[in-house]
């Protein structure tokens, strides 16, 4: 990293560590340098460093455990924002947004998908179901947000994966609210991997509506 120099030491170092961050120098899950190490690096004072590791641990990016080490946790802060607002965000919200995602993908993905989606999508569903029929809600959970994000890869839409994506660890905790769901026989998402190997748009966003439905009525 080059040395800093300027006015605001504290913001000089903010800024210098989310670009390490950003740039992927430090990955998620690893431990970012120890605060005397940052400070030779950025030619400040440990005092200005253990400010800035404040100010983006408040952020979401860094997390400190006590007496082990700080850890990136994330490397964007508007991914942080919008993973503490699902959250927060009501089981009916995350449906209604489904809503435009689902049909989109579903659509897109039925005119789109390549036979290598089709496969990863097949193998995907026989562990969701495997998983609902030997009762683990985690497995169930896993696969389930598993192949529609797979859905929404066959869309071959980088911007729709990329934000379908950002919903997953909600996604996740919604199904796995769903207990009852995964014991439950389950024949709907067999009918949306059939509409989307046979290549009919319609089909697919009708069983796509008709999932959705279905989750609406188990809240």
């Amino acid at each position: 990293m080059r040395n800093v120099a300027r006015t605001s030491l504290v913001d000089a170092a903010i800024d210098e560590l989310r670009r390490e961050i950003a740039r992927g120098t430090w990955p998620v899950g690893t431990k970012i340098p120890s605060e005397s190490q940052l400070a030779q690096s950025l030619g400040m004072s440990r005092l200005s460093v253990r400010e800035a590791v404040r100010v983006l641990a408040h952020a979401g990016l860094l997390y400190t455990r006590q007496g082990d080490g700080t850890y990136v946790t994330a490397t964007d802060e508007s991914k942080v924002a919008l993973r503490r607002r699902l959250d927060t965000a009501a089981a009916m919200d995350i449906i209604d947004v489904r809503r435009g995602l689902d049909l989109v993908a579903a659509r897109l993905a039925a005119g789109r998908r390549t036979e290598a989606d089709l496969v990863a999508l097949r193998e995907t569903l026989a562990r969701r179901d495997a998983a609902g029929r030997s009762g683990d809600l985690d497995g169930y959970a896993d696969a389930d947000v598993d192949f529609h994000l797979l859905v929404a890869d066959a869309a071959h839409n980088a911007l729709l994966a990329d934000l379908y994506r950002s919903m997953s660890d909600a996604l996740r905790d919604h199904v796995r609210d769903q207990q009852q769901a995964a014991q439950e026989p389950d024949v709907s998402h067999a009918e949306l991997l059939r509409a989307i190997e046979d290549g009919d748009p319609a089909r697919a966003v009708a069983v796509s509506v008709a999932i959705l439905d279905q989750q609406e009525r188990e809240l």
